[in-house]
């Protein structure tokens, strides 16, 4: 089946009141159908082949790569549909069918950050700059404060990442489980409107969020922002997961309260109620809108081989054209993690944690 875009019923969102928003999509209505996925046809995964290997013949770095210098005539149209999609529709996209098996990992990620360029402008993940991240198991304890979820195999909370924007690449799936989870918070918002009202206030509430460390000299280890917002007749929201949970033990953050903590709660709670399981195959790209969707994924069992173990690419990608309105502060929150001493690079993989 064809991909379809969402049905646009939208009114202006009003704190406290339901939600008519696109974005508020429901998992059996994805369940029935494969509409929201767009397959490749041929002359469009031919098209970027092309494309990634002009850029190879021109000698150009990845971070080099433009919408001007990676040119997708034919492929474009469908890029700016899903764009809108993002933006307007469900607030999240599937592309399959990149000729992932006829690329090594330096022209996937070529491909891949071509594509990311049709909707934003790419961020830094970590403190080393690296501007292509790479989501890998490593080993790492999942409640450790300083330890980010997809440096493990583990199943995470449901979260929001620092961007406007995150796309996954699939470049190698586990041997089992790791499915990709994702709930919508429009759908969320309107259920805990429903049953608990009174917690939905709190958390129009500013909370706290931990950087996990990564701050530049003289700057506060977390920053303060609502969990729902709304602004300019639009509703965004953020993820109750490990950046608000693990903020408690950084000095200068108050405890949280007990209606606080019953909100965040109820919050994760209700995300697995309306959550949606996405399967990964190898060239599978997702792209998430981060202000109306949550994402996890469920624990994963690894290949043996280091050849054959998991692995995703990923761009974090900041609104380079307007994008969904929300209130001051908000997106200045969300704009990666900046560099440390290190300039912006794109490795094509990572062996050890980045």
């Amino acid at each position: 089946m064809p991909f379809r875009p969402a049905d646009r019923v939208r009114e202006p969102a009003i704190p406290m009141q339901p939600l008519a928003d696109p974005a508020g999509w429901r998992a059996e209505d994805l369940a029935a159908n494969d509409e929201w996925i767009y397959e490749l046809s041929a002359e469009e995964a031919e098209e970027l082949r092309r494309a990634v290997a002009a850029v190879q013949a021109k000698g150009l770095d990845i971070l080099d790569v433009t919408r001007e210098n990676f040119p997708l005539p034919r492929f474009d149209a469908g890029l700016r549909a899903l764009y809108d999609e993002l933006l307007e529709g469900r607030g999240f996209v599937l592309i399959r069918g990149m000729p992932i098996a006829a690329f090594d990992k330096t022209q996937a990620g070529i491909a891949f950050w071509g594509i990311g360029t049709r909707f934003g402008r790419a961020l830094s993940q970590n403190p080393k700059g690296h501007m292509l991240g790479h989501v890998k198991d490593f080993g790492g304890d999942y409640n450790d404060p300083h330890v980010r979820g997809y440096q493990t195999a583990a199943e995470m909370s449901f979260h929001s990442d620092q961007c406007d924007y995150v796309a996954l690449l699939c470049v190698q799936p586990s041997k089992s489980g790791g499915a990709s989870r994702i709930a919508s918070t429009v759908t969320l918002y309107n259920e805990m409107l429903k049953t608990h009202p009174e917690l939905v206030r709190e958390l129009i509430a500013e909370f706290y969020f931990t950087k996990h460390g990564e701050v530049l000299p003289g700057e506060k280890p977390w920053y303060r922002m609502p969990l729902f917002s709304f602004h300019d007749g639009y509703f965004s929201a953020r993820g109750a997961g490990a950046h608000v949970r693990k903020a408690q033990d950084l000095p200068g953050v108050p405890k949280y309260t007990e209606a606080q903590l019953a909100a965040l709660k109820t919050y994760q709670e209700t995300a697995r109620k309306v959550y949606f399981d996405m399967e990964f195959r190898p060239g599978d790209i997702q792209i998430l809108h981060n202000h109306v969707t949550l994402h996890t994924r469920t624990e994963f069992e690894d290949w043996p081989e280091p050849e054959r173990k998991r692995h995703l690419m990923r761009l974090w990608l900041a609104e380079d054209k307007g994008g969904r309105p929300v209130v001051p502060g908000f997106r200045e929150n969300i704009q990666g993690i900046p560099p440390q001493g290190a300039e912006p690079c794109t490795p094509v993989d990572v062996f050890e944690p980045a």
